[in-house]
């Protein structure tokens, strides 16, 4: 019983940490705040962290990015066609801003800008979810028939346009710029299949 409280308290700190930094950012995310929003003792929060605030950010980066990808996943996870799911990709993550009123992004984006370059302990942690969610992307396109190579290059492509689209949202509080960008991508990927069954015609 008491390590069940015990996990279910870590995990509320994680959770209200992921959602914190996910909303402002590192800096303006204190420990003080985190505990008072989940509720738990602030002896568990070192108990459970004892390297203090990096490490309690490293492992709430880790779960917020996970769930991120799961969600943008599985909602195209019975979805064939490559270009619709730029589309629906598009449309969930326009939908998310607007109504988080612009607070919610991409959950490793602003800990990125703010931190990479001075910490290496969470610069290796969101790294690491980046390459995840490039090798997803790149795997992804693989199954619509586009070879590795190419398919690696426009997994960075795909990733890096929505990633800035994002910011460029949140600075205009305009969620269309998601959906154009998505868009702009799905239309590039018709060109490609088009150019793809272009070629195989001309070699037959």
């Amino acid at each position: 019983m008491i390590e069940r409280k015990g996990e279910r308290t870590r995990k509320t700190i994680v959770d209200t940490a992921a959602k914190l930094l996910r909303k402002q950012g590192y800096a303006a995310t204190g420990l003080n705040q985190i505990v008072d929003e989940s509720g738990a003792p602030k002896g568990s929060l070192y108990f459970h962290f004892p390297g203090g605030k990096d490490d309690l950010v490293a492992e709430a980066l880790v779960h917020a990015a996970d769930a991120w990808r799961a969600q943008l996943f599985g909602a195209i996870a019975n979805e064939p066609d490559l270009a619709k799911s730029l589309r629906i990709v598009g449309d969930i993550l326009a939908k998310e801003l607007d109504s988080s009123g612009f607070t919610h992004g991409c959950p490793l984006a602003t800990v990125t800008l703010e931190t990479a370059a001075t910490s290496s302990a969470l610069h290796a942690v969101v790294s690491e979810r980046y390459r995840s969610l490039e090798d997803n992307i790149a795997a992804r396109i693989e199954v619509a028939g586009i070879p590795a190579p190419q398919a690696r290059a426009l997994s960075l492509l795909f990733l890096s346009s929505l990633e800035g689209a994002l910011v460029l949202a949140r600075a205009h509080r305009d969620s269309s710029i998601v959906r154009i960008v998505s868009e702009q991508l799905a239309l590039q990927v018709g060109s490609m299949r088009k150019m793809t069954k272009s070629r195989k015609s001309s070699a037959t």
